[in-house]
């Protein structure tokens, strides 16, 4: 079994509900930092143009606190090429973030992005 690929914004942590859910309802509402997707790319590695995946990606997270994206939800290795996975994103407009899963990523892998600040070491 392939390990989770976590990535979460410097200084963030995960609560609440993750499976692609928004975790609060309420963060659109405030003013509290949301993810806003710049781009998706799988398989750069394999010659995949930067931001193919980008609108899936976007459809899963845009507006959400935390998300976890799985990444079956886009196509599967192709040509015999193990493709990795780069996501990008902001919070709230200006922090830029990237989480990238190697090469082979691909079913039962789900990156985690997420513009939850964090209240100190182990949260």
């Amino acid at each position: 079994m392939k390990p989770t690929a976590v990535a979460l914004a410097a200084g963030a942590w995960v609560a609440g509900t993750l499976g692609g859910l928004p975790i609060s309802s309420a963060a659109a509402a405030s003013n509290e930092a949301t993810i806003d997707i710049v781009a998706g790319t799988y398989g750069s590695n394999c010659g995949a143009p930067r931001g193919n995946v980008t609108r899936d990606l976007a459809e899963h997270c845009d507006g959400l606190r935390t998300c976890s994206y799985p990444v079956s939800v886009i196509a599967a290795q192709s040509g015999g090429c193990h493709n990795d996975y780069l996501a990008e994103w902001r919070c709230g407009g200006h922090e830029f973030h990237n989480a990238v899963l190697a090469a082979g990523a691909g079913k039962g892998d789900r990156l985690i992005l997420s513009c939850v600040p964090s209240s100190g070491p182990g949260h």
